[in-house]
């Protein structure tokens, strides 16, 4: 797991290090140091530590006049043992909505597993963003079906199409336009 790091492709971007409005400004990162671990792995020190013992994200981008992030996410989300939906919307996505960002895409493909509790902090992130929307891309089929058992597909879009994007090869923002298309079709009008 030490080798798998986050997305670096759009750092001449965007850095939640170095933007005031971060939850993450002004953190540190060492390249030697492997310090975070999931269980007995260790992670590559790039990924971004938010309390949770076993879930780690990285906000890859930010556009504060569109009102949209993306984060990639490692890890084990669980819910039942760690509550890591709590961490992560008390760490990460609430200080982001201080900031109106109110469209959230998360890339998932490096989330191993999901283990559900209830869904009351999905749906305080659902009631909190009004008019935006909360898309999980290219999570594992599992994952999705784990999520989808958990009756969370009610606050998040899941699934086809946002299963098999090839976001590596968009800039930000035509990522953005992409899914935001998508919701556009998905409801009425």
């Amino acid at each position: 797991m030490h080798t798998l790091e986050p997305f670096y492709n759009w750092r001449h971007l965007y850095i939640a290090s170095e933007d005031e409005r971060s939850p993450f400004y002004e953190r540190n990162y060492s390249e030697f140091e492997f310090t975070n671990q999931i269980y007995n792995y260790l992670i590559h020190p790039q990924w971004d530590h938010f309390e949770s013992d076993t879930l780690y994200c990285k906000i890859l981008f930010v556009n504060y006049e569109e009102h949209f992030c993306i984060i990639e996410m490692l890890g084990e989300w669980n819910d039942c043992l760690y509550n890591d939906i709590m961490f992560f919307k008390r760490n990460v996505i609430e200080p982001l909505e201080e900031e109106e960002i109110n469209k959230f895409i998360l890339i998932g493909e490096n989330v191993l597993v999901f283990h559900s509790s209830d869904d009351a902090y999905y749906e305080e992130w659902f009631d909190d963003i009004e008019d935006g929307w909360i898309a999980f891309v290219n999570f594992r089929d599992q994952v999705i079906q784990d999520f989808k058992e958990a009756r969370l597909d009610y606050y998040i879009a899941m699934g086809d199409p946002f299963s098999e994007v090839t976001w590596r090869r968009y800039t930000p923002q035509h990522l953005y336009n992409k899914i935001n298309d998508w919701f556009s079709k998905r409801l009425p009008s």
